[in-house]
């Protein structure tokens, strides 16, 4: 394992939909210059031709980032960004693939499916963070991730714009940790 990688942790992965964007900025925006991880963003929004998302998140860090293209190969100290209108899959620890099938809670991408598949190559060297939302998409990956042995954290319902995604992930047992935006950009960035 790479002298970089911060504690064994190779992804990072987040997950959000209504009222998670500032929280993401936050994120982001805290993020040491050599994170060690990927850091892999699915979030709920609509299929527009220009990614406004990637740009905003550029303007808050020194690292890369990229709306990932099928077959994008990982990268540590990365930021990818689901596109709008497909799954994310991770093929294996070196690649993403992108899938059209149908909506899953609604939503494509699913943070589900992109949670259970972190989960699945990347089992206890990831860590899962749902933030707020207005559905559950996202609570049963991050149970994945969890039972998977990797390190999960979810925002404070009681706190975030949108409680019910959280919620729905501490109701599932799928949260180690609950914290409000700014302990979470904190107990994160202890992480590395």
């Amino acid at each position: 394992m790479a002298k970089n990688e911060m504690n064994g942790f190779k992804v990072v992965a987040i997950g959000g939909s209504a009222g998670s964007l500032e929280t993401i900025l936050a994120i982001v925006q805290g993020l040491p210059k050599s994170p060690g991880a990927a850091i892999i963003i699915i979030v709920h929004r609509k299929n527009d031709l220009e990614s406004i998302l990637a740009n905003l998140l550029s303007f808050k860090t020194h690292l890369v980032v990229k709306e990932v293209e099928d077959k994008d190969p990982i990268y540590p100290d990365h930021i990818y960004i689901a596109p709008p209108d497909y799954h994310l899959l991770i093929e294996d620890e070196h690649s993403f693939s992108l899938d059209s099938s149908e909506k899953v809670q609604f939503s494509r991408p699913s943070i589900d499916v992109a949670f259970e598949s972190v989960a699945e190559v990347f089992a206890g060297r990831a860590i899962g963070i749902l933030l707020s939302g207005a559905n559950s998409d996202g609570a049963k990956g991050l149970l994945k991730i969890r039972e998977s042995g990797g390190y999960t954290i979810v925002q404070n319902p009681a706190t975030a714009d949108m409680g019910y995604m959280p919620q729905q992930a501490i109701n599932l047992g799928a949260a180690q940790h609950v914290l409000d935006a700014d302990a979470l950009v904190a107990t994160l960035n202890g992480l590395f």
